[in-house]
């Protein structure tokens, strides 16, 4: 079963990152993908840079929004994609080109499982690495993921179990 799978960038006001995330997803070697990028409203070229992008790749559609806020754009964009498994990337964030295919062969080699995040590495503004972040060293504990939050970072998670959560949880929860 070849499986499909949506990611979706939520930005507001990040024009000096934008682009170098937009690339990293791009360049995943799992290239069966739709990436929806959620424009919350920007008053910097956000929008702008995620449509010259959309222009030259189909993989990409951008809804440009009212700008509302991080869980709600979060709830929307996941709303408008069709993927059978969904990801988040931070308008900030840079993935590693493997990312996908490896959180993707763990949904598929473990069916229990329906959440997948990782690991992530700092990096300054000259994209100078300086080890791995802080929170990847906290043992996992389910007691404690929500208090320690763990999975800030890119996270891959079924749509079946999104929606058998609510779909709409963690605007719910925002509110």
């Amino acid at each position: 079963m070849k499986i499909f799978v949506s990611i979706v960038i939520t930005v507001y006001n990040r024009e000096n990152y934008l682009a170098a995330a937009i690339k990293s997803v791009l360049a995943q070697t799992w290239s069966d993908l739709e990436l929806l990028i959620w424009e919350d409203g920007s008053t910097d070229r956000s929008v702008e840079i995620a449509n010259e992008y959309a222009q030259h790749d189909q993989r990409i559609r951008v809804i440009a929004a009212k700008h509302t806020g991080i869980a709600p754009a979060i709830h929307g964009a996941v709303a408008a994609t069709t993927g059978d498994y969904i990801g988040w990337v931070d308008s900030d964030d840079i993935l590693a080109p493997t990312a996908l295919e490896q959180t993707i062969s763990i949904l598929n080699n473990h069916p229990k499982v329906g959440l997948v995040y990782t690991d992530y590495q700092l990096m300054d503004e000259q994209g100078n690495l300086h080890g791995i972040g802080q929170r990847c060293q906290i043992p996992y504990s389910k007691e404690r993921l929500l208090v320690d939050f763990m999975i800030f970072h890119f996270r891959l998670i079924r749509r079946t179990v999104y929606e058998q959560v609510g779909g709409g949880a963690i605007y719910r929860l925002s509110r």
